[in-house]
């Protein structure tokens, strides 16, 4: 059976326009629905993570990119007074992977890829059924495309090298939002068109999926400013 790897930059629990509510937990929900076996999750507040797999019904395993307010409680308690206004500097922001029970995850560690004075970002790596699944997501630097682009790629690069030592010839699959529209990796499968991508090295890979608007409206109101996309592996 194929394996289904699926990628959500989860914009904190907002909607698209934001709004003051939090919309977290219908996301994880919604983006567990059908069971897709790995789901690859970025900007996640820190207050959210030990809830995710009560939400999820997944293994979750999270790597915190940057820590907000402490306690992670009360980060939480404030952002929620308007999420649409106040995000990953009071409550911080993880990346997580979500592993369905079904299957054996290991988690293999993460590492920073950023540099410089921008926020920090990372790449988490976990292993699936015999494949890397690597989840990261690049800095954004939206006053300078030149440095936004030079940063995208140095930071999937050196996303690519961890998860490929890490993989010791093993399939590898590296997902989440690469901060620049169409960025793909040489040897890996094809890009989509969208900064959210899913890359496959090792394996059969089918296209990029990206879910329409209407997949991720309730009640309304468009979840993430983000499309969830995903590819079946093997």
């Amino acid at each position: 059976m194929p394996l289904l790897v699926r990628s959500w930059n989860l914009f904190h629990g907002n909607t698209h326009p934001p709004e003051r509510s939090s919309h977290l937990r219908e996301m994880v929900e919604l983006v567990v629905a059908d069971q897709p076996d790995v789901v690859c999750l970025q900007e996640v507040p820190v207050w959210a993570l030990p809830h995710l797999e009560g939400w999820s019904g997944y293994c979750s395993i999270p790597a915190v990119a940057r820590q907000g307010l402490r306690p992670s409680v009360l980060a939480g308690w404030i952002t929620r007074l308007h999420n649409g206004l106040l995000r990953s500097a009071i409550t911080g922001q993880a990346n997580v992977v979500l592993v369905a029970r079904k299957h054996d995850a290991r988690e293999l560690g993460h590492i920073q890829i950023s540099q410089g004075p921008i926020e920090r970002r990372v790449c988490q790596a976990v292993r699936v059924t015999g494949i890397v699944v690597a989840n990261l997501h690049t800095s954004s630097i939206d006053e300078d495309p030149q440095a936004q682009d030079d940063a995208s790629h140095a930071e999937l690069e050196r996303a690519r090298e961890f998860a490929e030592r890490l993989a010791d010839g093993a399939p590898v699959a590296i997902a989440g939002d690469l901060n620049l529209a169409g960025l793909g990796l040489e040897g890996y499968s094809e890009p989509g068109p969208g900064i959210d991508q899913v890359l496959v090295r090792g394996a059969p890979a089918g296209p990029l999926v990206v879910w329409p608007a209407e997949r991720r409206v309730r009640n309304g109101r468009v979840l993430s400013d983000h499309a969830p996309v995903e590819v079946a592996i093997g």
